[in-house]
């Protein structure tokens, strides 16, 4: 709800305003509106979590979601990091984590994500590279601290 839905919601209503032009906000100055957006709402989620006593790796999940976020807010001053591979790679190596390193056998599906992405020009192999890369090592290193 708070890591999918609010800020698909968010993004929607801002593509009717027309503050924003399309749902993968490819206009990287318009993300640092929606990327503290959706931090707030990561932030809303993990307070309601620990308020309810999660458990501890569905708690350790969101705070990676959190943290990942960071990194990825503060490289989009700058340059247009690719949040889908982050996202993805981050969730692979929870999962590794969590699960198992034969989760990671689901690594080269970051790597179509990122293909993906440049393919449809919105980011250059570089951009895909850095995200997956900032996703992984956030993710990974709050994901394992925080269990």
């Amino acid at each position: 709800m708070f890591a999918a839905v609010i800020p698909t919601l968010f993004i929607q209503r801002g593509i009717r305003k027309g503050t924003l032009e399309d749902r993968h906000v490819g206009h990287r100055q318009r993300r640092l509106t929606v990327i503290p957006f959706i931090m707030g709402s990561v932030a809303t989620s993990f307070a309601v979590m620990l308020r309810l006593d999660a458990p501890a790796d569905l708690t350790a999940m969101v705070a990676a979601m959190f943290a990942s976020l960071i990194p990825i807010l503060v490289i989009t001053v700058w340059w247009k990091v690719s949040v889908h591979t982050a996202v993805a790679s981050g969730a692979v190596i929870c999962l590794a984590i969590a699960l198992g390193p034969w989760w990671l056998l689901l690594y080269p599906l970051v790597a179509v994500i990122g293909w993906s992405r440049v393919v449809l020009r919105d980011h250059t192999t570089a951009q895909t590279i850095v995200g997956a890369m900032v996703g992984a090592l956030t993710a990974g290193l709050t994901f394992w601290l925080a269990r």
